[in-house]
């Protein structure tokens, strides 16, 4: 069946249907990364977003529960060059195709994937839209695709109930936003008790439990719209350790009185460069992410820049130096990418040691 994905500035292409049939509509962004198509599909981040693919060739390994991010595809729509509908991978329990069908995501194949990013990239994300309808005209849905905009986001993706994963090291609360599994993951491995916290859920309930640190998760959407996470964090700051990663890391500037500002094409993919001012090495890092805190609205003397990206120079880490608190843009979980920066969650770890002395 043909597909066709349409731009707001009026661009089109033409291709296959992939995935469930019918039309989405959706803010396009382009990620970069060669592998973890499936971990992409699965986190909550890209949450009713129409996601493209840069690398050609994507499904070669097929799909597996072991890679999925959360407990469902959150984006809208999944645009690739080209779908492998014969995967070989010894973990392959199915295609790539089937996993969209059963999610219902309507995706397009078979066109220049090159093209589109680079109009990303020169003009910035925009809205677009995929449909399979056979009578499809862009002026019919122009003013819809204009006008969309994806409403509380981190409401539509976090969790209902507090979750409890016990271990039996340091006591961890979460605040999830959009959580990643992995980043659940990387505190198990280091024996953490783990509470999860819904989005909404107030301070004095987090301090309850008395947790000897806290982590503000990833998640997605315009920071300026979540206020009322941010009051929850300053309420928070100078109580407990902290560890904020992506909209975490935005959502903890916000709360210090800083500003964030929205990208022209943001960061999405697993091979970013990123600087360790603290260690002066360069890691290769993960991330997914449209806006990015803006430097120059920093309290230098409560703040200071821990990483910074090779390619733009934009603030990727930042260690507060009057709460133990730090956080960082990109994501030391990885899934997908490089595990490279992973000792993020050492140095909170030590940071809860050093404020339980």
């Amino acid at each position: 069946m043909k597909a066709v994905l349409a731009l707001e500035d009026g661009t089109m292409f033409h291709g296959e249907s992939i995935g469930a049939q019918g039309t989405c509509i959706g803010e396009i962004v382009f990620s970069t990364g060669m592998t973890g198509y499936q971990e992409v599909l699965s986190d909550p981040s890209f949450v009713g977003q129409l996601v493209a693919l840069t690398y050609p060739i994507v499904g070669n390994y097929g799909v597996n529960p072991e890679n999925t991010e959360s407990d469902k595809i959150h984006l809208k729509g999944f645009i690739v060059r080209e779908l492998c509908n014969e995967p070989s991978n010894f973990r392959c329990q199915g295609t790539l195709d089937e996993y969209l069908k059963k999610n219902s995501i309507i995706g397009i194949q078979g066109i220049d994937t090159r093209a589109l990013t680079r109009i990303l990239r020169d003009k910035g994300t925009m809205n677009g839209i995929i449909s399979t309808q056979s009578d499809f005209k862009l002026e019919d849905w122009f003013d819809k695709v204009k006008s969309h905009k994806l409403v509380n986001p981190v409401d539509m993706v976090t969790s209902k109930e507090v979750k409890h994963y016990e271990g039996a090291g340091k006591k961890v609360a979460i605040i999830d936003y959009g959580l990643k599994k992995s980043i659940v993951k990387c505190l198990q491995k280091r024996d953490c008790d783990i509470y999860v916290f819904p989005a909404d859920t107030v301070a004095d309930d987090i301090l309850a439990v008395n947790p000897n640190g806290i982590v503000l998760s990833n998640g997605p959407g315009n920071p300026e719209d979540c206020s009322k996470q941010v009051e929850v964090i300053k309420g928070l700051l100078g109580k407990k350790p902290i560890l904020g990663i992506c909209l975490g890391h935005l959502l903890a500037a916000r709360a210090y009185g800083a500003d964030t500002v929205k990208m022209k094409h943001g960061h999405h993919g697993g091979n970013y460069p990123v600087k360790d001012i603290i260690k002066d090495r360069t890691y290769i890092t993960s991330q997914g992410h449209g806006y990015v805190v803006a430097p120059d609205s920093l309290y230098l003397s409560k703040a200071e820049i821990s990483h910074v990206n090779i390619n733009d120079r934009t603030v990727e880490g930042i260690k507060y130096l009057d709460t133990p608190t730090i956080t960082v843009q990109f994501h030391p979980e990885a899934s997908p990418g490089p595990n490279d920066t992973e000792f993020i969650f050492d140095r909170f770890i030590a940071l809860m040691n050093e404020d339980s002395l």
